[in-house]
């Protein structure tokens, strides 16, 4: 590998954690409207995930496979963490940057760790098939032909 396709390489990682954190955190928004968790939205949101870095991210299949399986897992992680500092400043009455300010990351994650559940985690695993089989399958648009 050259020392460019490993810049290239670590980029793509770069935009599929963020891509990862977005989508969790949009994952959020219905879950507190809801006042309940919805596990079931990793299904929809690997599959945006899958689209979304086959299309703008990676065009090679498998790596493709594997960014959007790692931002879907982000995704479940990042929401189930954001879940947990909205449920404990309602809970303290603090604000939510606060909570997670105060509490911090390790905290924060190993709260996560104890609300999920099996249905949590079977949806996550579910979430993240679909993201790499949707990966796998999409193919990018392709490019526009010129007419001369």
């Amino acid at each position: 590998m050259t020392v460019r396709q490993i810049i290239g390489e670590g980029f793509a990682l770069c935009c599929a954690i963020m891509l990862g954190l977005a989508a969790g955190a949009v994952w959020l928004l219905p879950a507190v409207h809801f006042q309940r968790p919805l596990p079931w939205l990793a299904v929809p949101a690997g599959w945006l995930l899958a689209i979304a870095i086959r299309q703008w991210v990676h065009a090679k299949r498998w790596n493709a496979a594997w960014l959007a399986a790692f931002a879907t897992l982000v995704a479940c992680t990042y929401s189930h963490v954001l879940t947990v500092a909205v449920n404990l400043s309602a809970a303290l009455g603090y604000g939510l940057i606060e909570v997670i300010r105060t509490a911090g990351l390790s905290m924060l994650l190993d709260l996560a760790h104890l609300a999920a559940g099996r249905v949590d985690v079977a949806w996550a695993v579910v979430g993240i098939a679909v993201a790499a089989a949707t990966a796998l399958r999409h193919s990018p648009a392709a490019p526009a032909r010129r007419s001369d």
